[in-house]
């Protein structure tokens, strides 16, 4: 069975830095994307970062220059560094893998809380 499980989520000051790690297990062969999505209160879910399997990145606009996902070749961990937080990129923080089957598989979950 997949399991992708969040950790590193938190409260951090305006412009601090966090790195959330989303440990992926199971059987995972014919991973074809992994993405972060975030999630605040009363909006909707939205993508903030996608890894594909030829190695290319996609950021929303709004964390262009201070979000980069990445995934080492050491482990079968997808990161998301955030550096430079904001108030507004307070959100439960979500990891997601797809399948060359399209098949998806999402995390619980992890809080991000950016606040003086």
């Amino acid at each position: 069975q997949v399991q992708l499980v969040e950790s590193g989520g938190g409260l951090v000051q305006p412009g601090g830095s966090l790195r959330l790690s989303c440990a992926i297990s199971g059987f995972t062969f014919n991973i074809d994307r992994m993405s972060w999505y975030r999630q605040a209160p009363g909006k909707e879910r939205e993508l903030v970062a996608t890894l594909s399997i030829t190695g290319t990145t996609n950021y929303v606009d709004s964390v262009k220059g201070r979000f980069t996902i990445s995934r080492p070749t050491t482990k079968n961990t997808l990161y998301l560094q955030m550096n430079s937080l904001k108030p507004e990129d307070t959100a439960v923080y979500y990891c997601y893998i797809r399948t060359v089957e399209a098949r998806t598989y999402w995390g619980q979950g992890t809080q991000v809380t950016v606040s003086s």
